[in-house]
């Protein structure tokens, strides 16, 4: 894992982040030194961030995502800021928006190794054997055992990235996309469960199945509508 922004044991992970970005933002433990108000800051506004681009919140992300980087920037390290960026597109990529981490690249030159290698494989590029052992351990299984290892992913967001680079490989058979929409679905992430259900629906009408297709479709509405009658 990537180590984390400031020295010290751990605390628990972001509940909704993915392992490897949730490490980037832990404080330090209670026992150890005081966490700097920079470090807490920047954690409960990137949490707030993470929840609100995945449930499809854009005001609220777009106001939280600015707060953590305004606070990380105090520090005057672009390796921390990078980090930063990367939860965000590991979000972006687990709602299947378009490869890519522009935010990143202009601060890749100070980013660590496992950094670098993580932002490549979010956009999907070829890594080499040494990049792909910097990866979190929940990639480097998916990469390793393919769409069989994925429903062992414990982390939810872990599992739809792994997913979402399986699909930009071509690998991504109907049962990847099961699993995917079904994490999405049972943590209530709105955004990534629109995209994985829409791209399902897709396929289903493609092969002719039009029960499926329309099965999809009535999950689709309801996310679409929240919870609103039908008309």
């Amino acid at each position: 894992m990537p180590r984390r922004l400031a020295a010290g044991p751990g605390r628990a992970a972001l509940a909704l982040a993915a392992a490897w970005a949730a490490a980037a933002l832990l404080p330090a433990c209670s026992s150890g030194p005081r966490v700097p108000d920079w470090q807490m800051n920047a954690q409960g506004a990137a949490q707030k961030a993470l929840e609100a681009q995945l449930s499809g919140n854009p005001r609220v992300e777009r106001l939280e995502w600015d707060r953590a980087r305004a606070e990380v920037a105090r520090t005057g390290r672009p390796d921390l800021m990078a980090r930063l960026e990367l939860m965000r597109c590991a979000a972006q990529a687990a709602s299947l928006e378009p490869p890519g981490c522009d935010r990143f690249e202009p601060l890749r030159a100070d980013a660590a190794a496992s950094e670098q290698a993580y932002a490549d494989y979010l956009a999907g590029r070829p890594l080499a054997p040494e990049q792909a052992a910097l990866l979190p351990q929940a990639q480097r299984k998916v990469i390793a055992a393919g769409s069989a290892a994925l429903p062992s992913v414990e982390d939810p967001l872990s599992r739809l990235v792994a997913a979402a680079v399986l699909l930009q490989a071509g690998r991504a058979t109907p049962e990847v996309l099961s699993v995917a929409t079904e994490t999405a679905s049972a943590q209530g992430w709105r955004r990534p469960l629109m995209a994985w259900l829409t791209l399902q629906a897709r396929r289903a009408e493609a092969a002719g199945d039009a029960p499926g297709a329309a099965a999809l479709r009535r999950r689709l509405d309801l996310v679409e509508q929240g919870g609103a009658p039908s008309r």
